[in-house]
C-alpha cells in the first residue's frame, strides 16, 4: 500500500531521534504491532524503512501513524525524509514479520531494546497492554541518560505497576554522576529478574552486538528459541 500523507507534528525524543506523527485523515493503514513502512518526501524516489513506533489501536484512535526517526546533529533525517509540519511523506507498507503474534499461548512478555530499537518495541508493548497477560518487563539500553526515547511514559507505566522497567546505558563521559543505574552492556544479571520461566515471550530489537548476544542468555536462563523473535537495526 502506498499513501502520501502530511507530517501532523514533530517532537524531540533524544538528541538524536525525533517522533514523527502523520496524519491519516481519512485513509486507512492496517498493520501489526512491530511493523515498519518505507518513508520518503513526496516526489522523490528513495524511501527508507522505519519500524512504527504505536500500536494499530492508537494509529486507529489518534489517526495517525508514529514512527521514531534517528536524526544527525542538525536534527535532520537525510535528503529522503523533510521533517517539517505538514510536508507531504510517501509510505510504502506495512512491511516485516517482527511482529507480536494475534493470539499468544504466553502471558509473559520481556521486550529488549537497545537505542532506536525502542519503537517496534513500544508498539509490542501498548498492544501487549491491552491482551490478556500477567507481566510485561522492558529492558532498555541507550549510550545515555538522555538517549532513552518515550522514557517519561515508560517510567509512569512502571510507576503504575503496569510494566517491571530495567535501564542500563553504556556510556556517560559528558557527565558521569549524572546516572546511578545500572552501566555496561547487558547481561544475564539484566536479563534475568525479567524472564519468569521458560513461558515468556521474548522480542529483541536493537544493535547487531545485542540482538546476536541475547538468545545465548535466554536459552541459559530456559527460554526456548521459538520464543525468542529478533530484529536488529
Amino acid at each position: 500500500m502506498l499513501l502520501t500523507l502530511p507530517v501532523r507534528d514533530v517532537s524531540i525524543a533524544t538528541p538524536r531521534a525525533r517522533i514523527v506523527r502523520l496524519d491519516l485523515g481519512a485513509h486507512s493503514f492496517p498493520f501489526v504491532a512491530g511493523q515498519a513502512a518505507r518513508l520518503g518526501t513526496h516526489g522523490q524516489e528513495r524511501r527508507k524503512p522505519y519500524s512504527m513506533a504505536a500500536a494499530p489501536e492508537d494509529a486507529a484512535t489518534e489517526r495517525c501513524l508514529e514512527f521514531l526517526v534517528g536524526v544527525d546533529a542538525d536534527g535532520a533525517a537525510g535528503a529522503h525524509l523533510a521533517l517539517a509540519p505538514g510536508a507531504a511523506i510517501d509510505v510504502d507498507g506495512p512491511l516485516g514479520r517482527f511482529t507480536f503474534p494475534e493470539a499468544p499461548e504466553e502471558d509473559r512478555f520481556v521486550f529488549i531494546a537497545g537505542g532506536t530499537g525502542i519503537a517496534p518495541l513500544r508498539a509490542m508493548l501498548r498492544h501487549a497492554l491491552r491482551v490478556p497477560h500477567r507481566e510485561i518487563g522492558l529492558l532498555y539500553s541507550a549510550r545515555t541518560p538522555g538517549e532513552f526515547a518515550y522514557e517519561e511514559e515508560l517510567r509512569e507505566l512502571a510507576r503504575a505497576g503496569r510494566i517491571e522497567l530495567r535501564q542500563t546505558i553504556t556510556r556517560d563521559a559528558v557527565n558521569p554522576g549524572a546516572w546511578e543505574g545500572r552501566r555496561g552492556r547487558l547481561g544475564r544479571a539484566d536479563v534475568a529478574p525479567l524472564v519468569h520461566g521458560p513461558a515468556t515471550l521474548c522480542f529483541v530489537c536493537g544493535p547487531p552486538a545485542l540482538v546476536a548476544e541475547m538468545p545465548k542468555l535466554l536459552e541459559e536462563l530456559g527460554v526456548p528459541r521459538h520464543r525468542i523473535r529478533l530484529e536488529e537495526w
